[in-house]
Formats: structure tokens, sequence, C-alpha cells
């Protein structure tokens, strides 16, 4: 067994069981989302409506909106915003996702030399693994550090990058199972899941700042309306808990995700060694070069935005989680949590 797995013992590692907890974690919490950006649209029908109808009880307000004996106006408005939204993030997403990095594409013909024609080859080859109907682009970042993400909302807009540094440290076997990783966030449809969930949570907290500050700045006036003082008080507790339940949310979503990219990876190559070394590869790299990398992150621009995407979250560079609270706010596991999916537990 390779010396950088040394200290881990190996298990067999369940990745269908992996796959199924993942997936069905991932429903509730997109379900959630959805409740969520509904329910505020609900919660600001109701407070509308509650001007035009006073003596109204809360219960006779939600009523008569789930009937439609009021038209829940907000709602559908907020619906149609999300559905915009979502069309033009899709559309725009791929781009986003290089801005600020220097990249070329590769293809069979434009491949400067055997390493990056072996690149192609490897995704290629994991393509045909996964069942996808199209070849998804391939794009190199002139970056030393070891990095890799995937994107696009559909197979066919799908495109994979990878750094420089880790297409070079890493042997073919582990650049498979990274790109297996990769292009098993494609097939699972996570760059589309985890766009709508964050684009819900942004919209959902903008609505609630607008009524925020209309409830505060309209208390005084409606103050013998007391269906309208109850739900300013709900918007004025939201407006303070939604923000935190909708990071967690998100970094739970990230993490989710993860894990089964993990597992898809494992399942395309059948074996759960190759992605395990890559990982701690990745991890010791990042660590050992942690300063000079950091540098390069923040010289980067937009890495805000691919952080959530890449395979190894620089954030977590030379970091030790004390305590699994801090673990709640990482959008990715930490490398023990990965590794004990993959079948590989830290000696005692």
């Amino acid at each position: 067994m390779p010396d950088h797995l040394d200290q881990y013992t190996a298990s067999s590692a369940d990745w269908r069981k992996t796959l199924r907890q993942n997936n069905f974690r991932t429903r509730i919490v997109i379900a959630m989302f959805f409740l969520i950006y509904c329910g505020i649209g609900m919660l600001v029908d109701m407070y509308m409506a509650s001007s035009f109808y006073p003596q109204a009880s809360l219960s006779q307000l939600f009523h008569a909106l789930i009937t439609f004996q009021i038209f829940p106006l907000a709602t559908t408005i907020m619906l149609i915003i999300a559905a915009v939204s979502l069309f033009v993030s899709y559309a725009l997403y791929d781009r986003l996702m290089l801005l600020g990095t220097e990249y070329h594409e590769i293809t069979p013909a434009s491949a400067r030399n055997v390493t990056e024609q072996q690149l192609y080859n490897v995704v290629e080859e994991m393509k045909i693994a996964a069942g996808l109907r199209y070849m998804p682009k391939v794009f190199i970042i002139d970056a030393d550090y070891m990095n890799a993400f995937a994107s696009g909302y559909s197979e066919k807009s799908a495109m994979v990058a990878i750094t420089r540094g880790l297409m070079e440290k890493l042997n073919r076997d582990e650049l498979q199972a990274v790109m297996a990783h990769e292009l098993s966030h494609i097939r699972h449809l996570d760059i589309k899941l985890t766009l709508t969930a964050s684009l819900l949570a942004n919209l959902s907290i903008m609505v609630l700042d607008i009524f925020f500050y209309n409830a505060i700045f309209s208390g005084r006036r409606s103050s013998d309306n007391r269906s309208r003082n109850s739900l300013a008080a709900i918007i004025l507790i939201l407006r303070y808990l939604l923000p935190v339940i909708s990071v967690l949310l998100l970094m739970y979503l990230s993490r989710t995700r993860e894990l089964m990219a993990d597992a898809g990876s494992v399942e395309l190559m059948r074996t759960n060694q190759p992605l395990a070394t890559a990982l701690i590869k990745i991890s010791d790299d990042h660590n050992r070069n942690r300063d000079r990398y950091a540098s390069m992150y923040q010289r980067t621009p937009h890495e805000n935005i691919r952080r959530e995407s890449y395979i190894y979250d620089p954030m977590e560079a030379g970091i030790k989680s004390m305590t699994s609270i801090s673990d709640i706010f990482s959008t990715h596991p930490t490398l023990e949590a990965r590794l004990a999916a993959l079948g590989f537990n830290k000696k005692s």
C-alpha cells in the first residue's frame, strides 16, 4: 500500500449506501429550501392581506390564501422571479466559473503535450464509464496549486477544469479518480442542485429584508391590527434567524454532494485507493505550500465562486477542525471524514 496510506487501516466501503443516504439527505434539504421560499412568500401575502382584513386571524388569512379566496400575489411573483433568475444563472454560470483565471481548453487537436493528451483521454474514459451522452469540455487552469472542479447545469453544458499543478503531481490512476469525482458531480446534477438552493436562499433573505424594514417603519401605524403585529414579530425574528439556517443548510448540502461524488468515483473506478491517495496528496501539498497558495488564491479574482465546487476547499489548508461545531460551517467534509467514507480510518 502506498506510503501516504500507511497511517490508515483499510476496510470495505459501501459506496451504494453512501449514494443512497446522501441522495435522500439532498432531497430533504432541497425540499426545505423550497418550503422556506414559498413560506416567505405566504408570509408576505398574509402581511399584505392583513391591511385589507384587519379583523382576520392568522389562520383565517392563511386558509384564504391556500384556497385562493385571496390570490397569493407575492408568492406567485416570487416563484416567477426565481424561475427567471435560475434561467439566467444557468446560462451564465459556466462563464463565471472561469473568470479571473488563466486557462485554455484541451481538445484532441489542441493538446500541447503528452500530459495534456492523457488528461483528455482520462476524462473521455470516465465519461464513457459514467454513461454520459456528451463529452464535457476540458480546461486547464495555469496554477501551481492542486485543485479541480466541474460545472454545467446539464450534461450538454458540462465542463471540467483542472489546475496544472494537480495534473502534473498525480499519477494516472489518481488523476482518473479525481476526474471520476468531477464527472460524478455532473452525473448527479450537483451544480444545478446547489445553484438552485443558493439562489432560493438569497432571494428569501432579500425579500425578508424588504419586509423587515417595512415592519419597522409601519409598526406604530398598525398597532390596532393583531395579525399584522404578529406577522411583523415573525418577520423580525426570521430576519436574524433565516440567514444562519440558510448557511447551515447550504454547507450541509455541499458536504453531502462531495461525499456522493467521492462514492461516485469509487463506483466508476471500482476501487477506493486512487481517490484516497489523491485526496491525501492534495491536502499535503496545500499544507506544505500554505502561505504561497493562500497568496495565489487571494490574487485570483472570483475564487469565492469556485470555492464550493473545488474538490479541495482552499480554506481548509493547514486548518485542523478542533470541534464538530466548526465542521458544520465547512463546504467540504474533513479529510478524515472523506477517507472514512472511502473505507480508510486513521490508526489510533
